[in-house]
């Protein structure tokens, strides 16, 4: 294994939770997670060598994998092969009681009912990214980014009531 590999493999690892957290997000069953989850692994793979360190490496990862499950989830295509890539488990959570289990889940189920941008925004905010950097994946100003989060902290406070 290379020292670019290594490195690369090592990002992906400390990194695993953001691509769980995104892959969990643009996905209704477990196979499509673990698909899009290795389908980002590979998407950052091919633009590992374009990140130039002009942004955090989370805020890249952000945006690199956004966008490959965005157009994924619009297209409703099958991901490529990727067993180049088999060195990369998927990894599944079973650390919590049943209640934040529960509770984990229905959250996830509502934001699952909003539109893909609102998604991605209500998924970077749980993440306590600041507006700047999701302004900044998204391609949207701060202020806007602020409003909607203000929004949708409305919409998803009904839901959960509702799916609860």
């Amino acid at each position: 294994m290379t020292s670019k590999e290594k490195e690369f493999s090592q990002v992906i690892n400390d990194n695993q939770g953001l691509i769980i957290k995104i892959s969990r997000m643009y996905t209704n069953t477990l196979e499509d997670e673990q698909d899009l989850f290795q389908e980002i692994v590979l998407q950052l793979w091919r633009s590992y060598d374009s990140f130039k360190g002009q942004s955090k490496l989370s805020t890249w990862m952000y945006r690199v994998a956004l966008n490959t499950a965005i157009t994924l989830f619009r297209k409703k295509t099958k991901s490529p092969k990727t067993d180049e890539l088999q060195d990369f488990h998927y990894q599944h959570s079973e650390d919590f009681d049943d209640e934040k289990q529960h509770q984990i889940s229905t959250l996830y189920r509502v934001i699952k009912m909003l539109p893909t941008v609102e998604r991605a925004i209500v998924m970077m905010y749980l993440d306590d990214l600041p507006y700047r950097d999701i302004s900044e994946n998204l391609g949207i100003s701060e202020v806007n980014a602020r409003v909607k989060m203000n929004r949708l902290k409305k919409v998803l406070k009904n839901l959960m009531e509702k799916h609860a």
